[in-house]
């Protein structure tokens, strides 16, 4: 099991909106009603995130960063040609799909009205019950084709976005150069002077060995627990093997 610890604001920002996508493509595929309500509280906490900046423009800016680093890169006779226009091609498109959104990721699901009603009332606790939300609870009634067919359309506002995402940060994983690493009794530090990293993955041989980490533009620490039944995590008192990698743009 892979674990990945941001190392910055911005990647840490990427990493949740890329999760909140995955549930709301996961569920919006499934037919139940209760599995269309997660799918669509997951698009409202991406619409939340995703208006608190201006994501739109920094992902613009750094998909063109990679763009011209990897044009960059067309005289050098050790990089493998098609697999370098295969990605320069996939950037390019990612871009103008992302570009020709009108305003923010999702603005055409923030002016819904409908939509925007029940966002209101589903970040109450318990609020999207039938008696707050009658036309909610009509919807849900709705044949499953119909259901699945408004999903798509709402999901489809944010695909671009997700795209986006999935390149940049397929990216930046790809930076990542695997070592094997010995935590003595279940810690291990080290020093990160030299280097900026975005992002660290860790894989512990042991799957019951649970990483957490703490980490500043110096150093990175982490420590191996172990969870059983309802106690929280405990220290893990001996030697752990994993694999780390540590990723930059």
């Amino acid at each position: 099991m892979m674990y990945e610890f941001p190392l910055s604001e911005r990647i840490r920002n990427l990493l949740r909106l890329e999760e909140l996508l995955m549930r709301m493509g996961l569920f919006a595929k499934r037919e139940s009603a209760a599995d269309h309500h997660v799918a669509l509280t997951a698009i409202f906490d991406v619409l939340g995130m995703s208006g608190r900046s201006d994501l739109k423009t920094e992902l613009l800016q750094e998909l063109d960063r990679q763009r011209n680093m990897l044009v960059s890169l067309r005289d050098n006779p050790a990089v493998a040609a098609d697999r370098l226009e295969q990605t320069i091609d996939v950037l390019q498109r990612t871009r103008h799909n992302l570009a020709t959104i009108q305003g923010k990721p999702g603005q055409a699901l923030l002016e819904h009205e409908w939509l925007m009603s029940v966002r209101a009332r589903a970040s109450v606790p318990g609020g999207a019950c039938p008696f707050d939300l009658p036309s909610y609870h009509a919807w849900q009634q709705k044949p499953i084709e119909q259901r699945l067919v408004d999903m798509k359309l709402w999901c489809g506002h944010l695909r671009p976005l997700e795209a986006a995402l999935q390149v940049m940060l397929g990216l930046l994983r790809e930076t990542g150069q695997s070592q094997q690493v010995l935590a003595p009794k279940g810690t291990y530090q080290m020093q990160l002077t030299g280097r900026s990293y975005q992002l660290v993955r860790v894989l512990p041989a042991d799957p019951q060995a649970i990483p957490e980490m703490s980490a500043n533009q110096y150093l990175m620490w982490l420590r191996f627990t172990r969870q059983e039944g309802a106690a929280k995590p405990r220290p893990i008192d001996r030697d752990v093997g994993f694999t780390l990698e540590l990723c930059n743009f």
